[in-house]
């Protein structure tokens, strides 16, 4: 199955299926905590109206080799090959495009879609140069992960995979089909695999030894070993945040946060700092209506 509903922070497209929490209680999620920080009115219109967003290629190609990567895991190690994942290529898009139709019309015809499947080989290509896949035996690909910190704040994700060493260590691996950033975009990564840290760590009581982001595009890997008394401050950010979050949540004031990202919003008509209206709030999801404040740390 094509891996839809991944996030868009792992350039990759979101769905119903792991899209947001629908009817659940709300939780917070490394998209939708960067999202906060990067622009409020950002997260609500993604968290709370839920508005449709426009696909990109990039996403799609995201996607799809998320799924291939997926796929490849599966197989028996022998035959975790470069053809092998060639050969699965055109099945993950296929099985993509039938869930979403609407990404058929990302390519004008024929030729353009080949050059973006060609283009996508070639970030699998970068994959084997990274490391071998036949030496490797994960734990867990495209796991689903969510725990509740003490102060009651919902984490919920997806770690691409876990590997775990002979010796018990863990790592946490991210794919990154985009470039490697500068150091902005470097902590924004970090900011993700620092979540998932923290979420493996409260609910299996286990210190990741390493998180590794693999950027596939150029071909590089990026390492880093946190520690307990960074991951507990971390978690002090993370609470800090949902307390912001529920804050605006409450009265409905989330505001814009203008900044050179705007240029590529899709919601930047809607939004009153570039002359726009925004739909009427809806209100902050029923799910976490029902609960009381000190459920929620507040």
């Amino acid at each position: 199955m094509a891996k839809s509903a991944r996030t868009e922070t792992g350039g990759q497209l979101a769905s119903s299926a792991r899209g947001g929490s629908g009817g659940r209680r709300p939780a917070l999620s490394p998209s939708r905590a960067s999202d906060f920080k990067q622009c409020p009115l950002l997260y609500r219109f993604r968290a709370v109206d839920r508005l449709p967003e426009t696909p990109t290629k990039a996403q799609a190609r995201g996607t799809v080799v998320h799924s291939v990567l997926e796929r490849l895991f599966q197989l028996p190690a022998a035959r975790r090959d470069r053809a092998t994942a060639a050969e699965l290529l055109t099945p993950a898009w296929r099985e993509l495009r039938a869930e979403q139709p609407e990404l058929a019309e990302l390519f004008a015809d024929e030729h353009e879609l080949t050059e973006w499947l060609d283009s996508t080989g070639d970030l699998l290509e970068s994959y084997f140069e990274l490391e071998d896949p036949r030496r490797l035996d994960p734990e867990a690909c495209e796991l689903r992960v969510e725990t509740e910190l003490d102060s009651g704040v919902l984490l919920r994700g997806f770690v691409d995979r876990i590997d775990v060493a002979p010796t018990g260590e863990v790592r946490l691996v991210d794919y990154k089909t985009g470039s490697a950033p500068r150091q902005v975009g470097e902590n924004k990564a970090l900011f993700q695999m620092k979540f998932y840290a923290l979420v493996l760590w409260r609910t299996r009581g286990e210190l990741p030894r390493q998180l590794l982001l693999m950027y596939l595009k150029d071909r590089q890997s990026l390492a880093y070993t946190p520690d307990e008394a960074e991951l507990r401050g971390f978690e002090r950010t993370l609470q800090a945040i949902w307390q912001a979050i529920l804050r605006a949540g409450r009265s409905g004031d989330f505001r814009p946060t203008p900044s050179r990202l705007c240029d590529f919003c899709d919601f930047k008509p809607l939004c009153p700092a570039h002359g726009g209206t925004p739909p009427p709030y809806p209100g902050w999801p029923e799910a976490e209506q029902r609960t009381t404040p000190a459920e929620h740390g507040a």
